[in-house]
């Protein structure tokens, strides 16, 4: 069975961010995929520091979470990330939890959906939503989209429930999620995943 894995950054268990999550984890569940929803944002996990010692264990040299949740992420066909807006970014406590997961991890993400969801009162959120389509974009996976830029609005969970294009945007994200995974599961099985050249690696030593 198919499999997402989603990433809640917020401090909060039943915020804004969280209920965007459940609305895509009922979604999905229709659709007969497998889910986990792990929260991250109210955990101490703390910034990468370009140690280098993860190209060496295969794991980052600080033992919490990101080691944890690193397992997982190679399982799951599809990953989800939550944030709530902070000062126009997503969570610090996310942001680093992301860099470290996705730099300390040596696994092919070739082809693994991926989608980033935001919650704002207000402003930021598109903002931080091309922030987090980031880390995937540079690791080989698909985004995916749905019908609005994925965003809910609210300052508590209540609001959101009142936000129905945002709730909307939700479950065609995650039906168009559904889809993907599927479609590219079927696409392996037929011609195998696309080849991906790694041999240049751009940083002008000389200077020049």
């Amino acid at each position: 069975m198919a499999k997402v894995l989603l990433i809640n950054g917020s401090p909060h268990t039943n915020g804004c961010t969280a209920a965007a999550l459940k609305e895509m984890i009922r979604v999905f569940e229709q659709e007969g995929l497998e889910t986990e929803l792990i929260q991250v944002g109210k955990e101490d996990i703390r910034g990468c520091v370009s140690c280098g010692i993860c190209e060496k264990k295969g794991k980052c040299v600080f033992d919490d979470a990101v080691n944890r949740i690193a397992p997982k992420f190679e399982e799951a066909d599809g990953l989800v990330v939550g944030s709530p807006v902070y000062y126009g970014s997503p969570n610090g406590t996310l942001l680093s939890f992301l860099d470290r997961l996705f730099y300390s991890t040596s696994f092919s993400k070739t082809m693994k959906v991926g989608a980033a969801v935001v919650s704002c009162r207000r402003g930021g959120n598109t903002a931080s939503f091309d922030v987090l389509n980031k880390y995937f974009t540079i690791s080989g996976m698909p985004v995916a989209s749905s019908t609005y830029w994925n965003q809910v609005h609210g300052f508590t969970a209540d609001d959101v429930a009142k936000d129905l294009e945002g709730l909307q945007t939700m479950r065609n994200l995650a039906r168009s999620m559904s889809f993907m995974i599927r479609a590219f599961a079927d696409a392996k099985e037929k011609y195998g995943l696309p080849e991906m050249e790694r041999g240049s690696f751009t940083s002008f030593p000389d200077g020049k």
